[in-house]
């Protein structure tokens, strides 16, 4: 039996090697291989991988011009029914805002200091995953900052799949090495988690670690309003919330974009700032609306993503899983699959 190997070398190009003519499987989809010497490359961003060992390598990051060789990637295998029936023109996309955070209870500006989650966070978190453990998700997308993968983390222990969020870690061979996985089905049953420092909260300057009130009554409450609220002034040092939108809409579009039109259920857990950043781009707020959006803490978002738009279906204070669960007739079958299946 002809063995086939996928391999992504440093700049960026995925080759597809056998040492015969034969079929081979990558992801849902079969690919010819022609005679020895065949090698098929694929150019591509550098980004992290699931191996699973000698016989295939499972490629995370896709893009358009991918799927059209060998995409979607990642995607379940055709045994695995309960996955496979949705198809790639209509994908879900569920946005978290972190649940509380230490600082959060200590009325601190937070930004991006590295802070946990309270046990009210961890509370709300959970519940997230109870309103979204019938919605699928294939992907993850969570910022550099630990409140927001303990929410992700924590949310999709409640997920009725029972898939097994992992993050990668791509910062080196030596980490990609370590954490390679050996199990093709251990594989099919994780969940791969990508961090981004380019999704963390707004910097919030000179104001980290201050108290919110005291600041408000050294500066005057008007100005602390400006800093919070406004669009374009930032805190000393810090960002404004048009800065955040640039870094974080620019991840979205070059990164996340690509995964929803390759077929993925994507969901991101993230911040105030970055967060309603992206939903600025999805609503096509202005920056007057989006300087008035409210986003409560573990309360998912839906959107539906289907023919190159986005259709927002749930509300971001929604109090039960219907208001966050757009029961559109494919999210409803994979429900119903869920029932059948699972229980």
């Amino acid at each position: 039996m002809a063995i086939a190997m996928l391999q992504q070398t440093v700049g960026g190009t995925l080759q597809l090697l056998s040492n015969s003519g034969t079929h081979c499987n990558v992801g849902n989809r079969s690919v010819r291989l022609l005679p020895k010497g065949f090698k098929l490359e694929v150019e591509f961003p550098k980004r992290a991988i699931y191996s699973s060992g000698k016989r295939k390598l499972n490629v995370i990051q896709a893009s358009t011009s991918q799927t059209s060789v060998v995409g979607p990637l990642l995607a379940p295998s055709s045994s695995d029914t309960l996955d496979s029936h949705m198809k790639p023109n209509e994908v879900a996309l569920i946005l978290i805002r972190h649940g509380e955070s230490l600082w959060n209870e200590k009325n601190l500006f937070t930004g991006c200091v590295d802070v946990p989650l309270t046990n009210k966070g961890v509370e709300e978190a959970i519940e997230a995953g109870h309103r979204i453990s019938s919605i699928p998700v294939d992907m993850i997308y969570t910022s550099s900052l630990i409140r927001a993968q303990m929410t992700a983390m924590l949310a999709m222990t409640q997920h009725r799949r029972k898939k097994v969020p992992i993050i990668l870690h791509n910062e080196d061979e030596r980490a990609r090495a370590w954490s390679k996985i050996y199990s093709e089905d251990t594989i099919e049953q994780s969940i791969p988690v990508i961090t981004s420092w380019k999704l963390n909260e707004r910097m919030y300057g000179e104001l980290q670690g201050l108290n919110k009130q005291e600041t408000a009554d050294k500066f005057g409450h008007e100005k602390v309003h400006e800093w919070r609220r406004s669009y374009d002034i930032p805190p000393p040092n810090g960002e404004s919330l048009e800065m955040c939108a640039q870094r974080a809409v620019a991840y979205f579009r070059d990164n996340i974009e690509p995964q929803l039109l390759s077929g993925k259920n994507i969901l991101i857990s993230a911040h105030g700032n970055s967060l309603r950043s992206i939903i600025m781009y999805l609503d096509k707020l202005t920056s007057q609306e989006v300087i008035t959006l409210e986003l409560s803490t573990g309360i998912p978002m839906l959107y539906i993503f289907k023919e190159g738009k986005f259709i927002r279906r749930g509300s971001p204070v929604a109090p039960t899983e219907a208001g966050v669960y757009a029961y559109t007739r494919r999210l409803a079958q994979y429900r119903q699959k869920l029932d059948d299946m699972l229980t």
